[in-house]
């Protein structure tokens, strides 16, 4: 047989263990591909004033090739362990290493670059769904075409190209330093020397669940006062990152063992074979796979986390819009206000209009303050915040001596802290009047401009307000004092007034004034773009690390398929077996991802105020999809399985 032969003899034979590897590849390659055409695409070139995302794309580019580098390393050095054999009956019948490396290195290149260029093709095929995803997710107008890029193609297949001659050398160190000896030593050893766990590793195993705990319970105090300045902030980020990372490699040491050796050791060691074949096996296997598993656990955290914000903030845009501009359109100046009416009368176009006088005063609110932080609020006896009068604001009746907050979200209060009651004193030029605080509502009855450093505006009785009014300091009165609001009567004609708006160059942040429509889509623009570049690179580090956790599965079927052929010949039927390999499975692909998903709730709970208004859905929503892809590698993973044990006999 020639070595032509011989390598599609391989192929051929090894072809059942590639193919997901070689999906997997197929994928990351279209992916970039993709990714890389969408920088040199015209249709991006005309919409460049409204997305700004050119070094976004370039950056995620990069740690996309960062995630399949380490994808395919690890990968291959799985596949060419499991050949181990094979390379060592090729070197006793006389093959030298140099002819072995050469067959490798041509099934290899065979494989790796008819992927790519497949890979390649998928991409250019999918490039315009993709950028139309993008211009959907966006909301930019632009027309999507398909291009091919040849500079994308050239830069494809360089990168890919670099990373296939990294394979190669790994491959050929690995072949120059093992002998025939080691070679048929590689496959058949163990993981880890199973041993009766001990007094250390036991202490391990709790001190990961301590540290993964603490960790959590420091996250859930992050913002809530506990920590005083922005030093003490940071070093509480850095205490949960490392506690997190570190107690969960500890988990997957020891706490995994030590969990199911306790369940093993309340059955007195009599387990069946279900419980054989999925708990003993884990208890040893997780322990040698704990830098593995904690890497994809934290990295799955961090996809499962960003996504979570960036789409919390695009999910929260409108909300967050109808905060800051309270109504459809705002603006400081009566003309201006007169001039887009008179627009919008002649297009016969109703509206509602509401005008509020503010007044800016400064204010001690060192008793309502509960949160002690430094550094965000400078001087809370003497703070300038923004008075309006309870006739203006229409949404509580209240006496002389009382005031509430209003414009009071989540993000204010978190930062704030402030009391639900208390005293205030509110300063004019010469007077200075006590209120007695009851408290705030979220609901917002200014714009932001108004809100100065983004405070809450203080509502109060109308005599209290005409006193301040007469007594205002000029010199830190705003350039207007008067807020003027248009609401469309018809939500359908919000588009077109809109459109009047933007016409009239009434949107010129010049004079302070904003529409809610543009102020959501600019966010939606903003997040819309992280938010399919962090959910790209998310997917395709789920299915790299999906396909890894497979290919160790696939592993160690084989490695165990000298037990199932002796319980097979003990009586027991497949539906046993498979009972034991499904609650094995189970545990394999479902431990890393509960914890991930426990790290990502955790990590997004401490600062989703930071990104939005909406906090359950949107982050459901990312876990439910999230979950329902990783558990696809299960099931295929159970699968091949019964393969196994159907050949076992």
């Amino acid at each position: 047989m020639s070595i032509n032969q011989l390598i599609l003899q391989n192929l051929k034979s090894n072809i059942k263990h590639y193919y997901l590897y070689v999906f997997a590849l197929m994928f990351s390659v279209a992916l970039y591909f993709a990714f890389v055409t969408l920088q040199y695409d015209p249709a991006l070139d005309q919409a460049k004033g409204s997305i700004k995302g050119a070094a976004a794309i370039r950056a995620a580019s990069i740690l996309l090739v960062a995630i399949v580098a380490i994808f395919n390393l690890y990968a291959n050095n799985i596949f060419v362990k499991r050949r181990s054999k094979e390379i060592g009956l090729l070197q006793l019948i006389g093959m030298t290493k140099s002819a072995i490396f050469r067959i490798l290195s041509t099934e290899n290149f065979i494989l790796y670059f008819g992927s790519l260029l497949v890979g390649s093709l998928i991409g250019f095929s999918v490039s315009k769904l993709i950028l139309m995803i993008l211009f959907r997710i966006t909301g930019v107008e632009a027309v999507a075409t398909l291009h091919f890029s040849t500079k994308a193609f050239i830069q494809t297949f360089i990168v890919f190209g670099a990373i296939y001659v990294f394979i190669m050398l790994v491959n050929y160190v690995f072949i120059k330093r093992q002998t025939i000896l080691s070679l048929f030593r590689v496959s058949s050893s163990t993981e880890i020397k199973v041993k009766k766990m001990s007094l250390t590793e036991a202490i391990l195993g709790i001190l990961g669940l301590i540290l993964i705990l603490l960790g959590y319970y420091v996250s859930s105090k992050l913002f809530s006062g506990d920590f005083t300045t922005m030093f003490e902030l940071f070093a509480a980020m850095i205490f949960i990152l490392a506690a997190v990372i570190i107690g969960t490699y500890l988990f997957y040491k020891g706490s995994v063992q030590l969990i199911l050796n306790s369940i093993r050791q309340r059955k007195n060691g009599y387990l069946n074979v279900r419980e054989v074949l999925s708990l003993s096996s884990i208890m040893f296997r997780m322990k040698s796979n704990a830098l593995l598993l904690t890497v994809i656990t934290t990295v799955s955290a961090l996809a499962i986390g960003l996504l979570s914000l960036s789409y919390i903030s695009y999910y929260s845009a409108e909300k967050s819009a109808k905060n800051n501009v309270p109504a459809h359109f705002t603006m400081t100046r009566i003309a201006e206000a007169d001039k887009f009416k008179a627009a919008l009368d002649a297009r016969q176009i109703k509206h509602t209009d509401t005008s509020i006088e503010i007044v800016q005063v400064k204010a001690n609110l060192e008793d309502i303050f509960k949160s002690k932080m430094k550094g965000i609020v400078p001087d809370r006896s003497d703070l300038i915040i923004p008075v309006i009068s309870e006739k203006d604001a229409k949404i509580v009746d209240l006496s002389p001596d009382e005031a509430i907050f209003t414009g009071m979200d989540d993000l204010l209060q978190k930062f704030l802290g402030l009391k639900n009651s208390g005293q205030i004193e509110l300063k004019g030029q010469q007077t200075e009047i006590k209120q007695k605080y009851l408290g705030s509502k979220k609901q917002s009855v200014i714009s932001w401009y108004f809100a100065s450093g983004g405070l809450p505006v203080v509502v109060v009785d109308e005599t209290v307000f005409s006193r301040l009014k007469q007594d205002k300091d000029p010199s830190i009165q705003k350039e207007s004092s008067l807020y003027l609001g248009i609401d469309i009567a018809n939500d359908k004609e919000i588009q077109t007034a809109n459109q009047i708006f933007q016409e009239l160059g009434l949107d010129s942040n010049s004079s302070h004034n904003d529409s809610r429509l543009i102020m959501a889509n600019e966010q939606k623009n903003k997040m819309g773009l992280i938010m399919f570049i962090v959910g790209f690179l998310g997917l395709t580090f789920l299915i790299t690390s999906g396909c890894i956790l497979y290919f160790k599965q696939m592993d160690e079927s084989e490695d165990e398929r000298p037990t199932y052929t002796i319980l097979r010949k003990l009586g027991y039927t497949q539906e046993d077996l498979l009972k034991g390999i499904q609650l094995k499975q189970l545990f394999n692909f479902g431990i890393p991802l509960i914890v991930g998903l426990f790290h990502s709730y955790f990590a997004v709970q401490s600062g989703w105020f930071l990104f939005g208004a909406e906090l359950w859905t949107p982050m459901m929503i990312v876990m439910v999809l999230y979950t329902a892809l990783y558990s696809i590698f299960g099931i295929l993973s159970v699968q091949h399985y019964k393969k196994v044990i159907r050949r076992a006999l």
